[in-house]
């Protein structure tokens, strides 16, 4: 074999690799692997780290599972999305047989070896969760009712549960109030996108708000949802996982999220066709910090709490 060809037959094989690692929707998959992880540590439950190690991986394996399951099934839907038409089943770099084989096969690993490294109640809620996303948002919500976000969204929303109960063994009023969290954060997210990506939707005949109700219904129901958002991540302040420097975080990022979501509901399509969406558009990129920024409160109370720090002490 020739130098050139030698070097061509390993590109091909590192692109192959590449392909099958963006099938598990490795920007997605960072989202469930932060959100767990905090879901893991504030829990008020000591696991040893190896045990804490191996039960993100498994959740981290089981979330790549449930891209590469949705991206089979949603290949056609994907081939007529600008965004998503240069994802490897579309653009026939991988076949819809063969994500599908990865899929399933991830998912019976990550649950089964979650369950015998934690406990059964972590695994049932990794089953259920690949489940939902799979079955009842991908095959089922998503097509058939611009409702598809909402109801959908409690996939992403399961891993921080999941966390908790891998160091607890159950469920808790601080691991629904982070499920709900999320849950209630990823309508106004995907429907600030759908406002200026609404062709994208058209083109796929997937029924989204916008699609559906249209765009005045649509920055409506953003304000309506993140009213109720801002009042429950302000509740999470006032849990056993939450405290001052959350409660600090969160009123400051609700207010400018409502202060965003009002800016929207009041626009009409001549202004934001004017400036090209930049409500928005900002308002998306806001959203795009505002889970961070909440998780990442609440790791920080985590670490103080087991640091010994005493907020009535300074």
């Amino acid at each position: 074999m020739s130098d050139a060809s030698l070097q061509s037959a390993q590109y091909e094989t590192e692109a192959e690799f590449r392909d099958y690692f963006a099938l598990l929707k490795p920007r997605v998959m960072t989202l469930v692997v932060f959100t767990a992880l905090v879901g893991l540590l504030a829990a008020p439950a000591d696991m040893h780290p190896f045990v804490a190690f191996c039960a993100i991986l498994f959740i981290a394996i089981g979330g790549g599972a449930s891209g590469a399951l949705n991206m089979w099934w949603d290949a056609d839907i994907d081939a007529r999305m600008r965004r998503t038409a240069r994802r490897p089943i579309p653009a026939g770099r991988v076949t819809g047989e063969q994500a599908l084989g990865l899929g399933v096969a991830l998912s019976g690993f990550s649950v089964v070896f979650l369950g015998l490294a934690t406990n059964w109640i972590a695994a049932g809620l990794l089953a259920f969760t690949i489940f939902f996303y799979v079955v009842v948002y991908t095959m089922w919500l998503k097509r058939w009712t611009p409702q598809n976000i909402v109801i959908g969204g409690a996939a992403g929303a399961f891993p921080p549960m999941i966390g908790w109960a891998a160091a607890t063994g159950g469920i808790s009023i601080e691991s629904l109030l982070m499920f709900a969290l999320t849950f209630l954060w990823t309508p106004p997210h995907f429907w600030a996108l759908a406002l200026f990506m609404r062709s994208d939707y058209d083109d796929a005949n997937v029924p989204m708000l916008t699609v559906t109700h249209g765009r005045p219904a649509t920055r409506a129901h953003i304000l309506a949802y993140t009213v109720i958002l801002a009042l429950l991540a302000v509740a999470m302040g006032f849990t056993s996982a939450g405290g001052p420097l959350y409660l600090a975080v969160a009123l400051a990022l609700n207010a400018m999220f409502l202060r965003g979501a009002w800016a929207i509901w009041k626009r009409d399509e001549a202004d934001a066709e004017a400036d090209g969406y930049a409500a928005e558009k900002g308002f998306f990129k806001l959203s795009l910090l505002y889970l961070f920024l909440h998780f990442g409160a609440l790791l920080a109370e985590a670490a103080l709490d087991r640091a010994g720090f005493v907020w009535g002490a300074i």
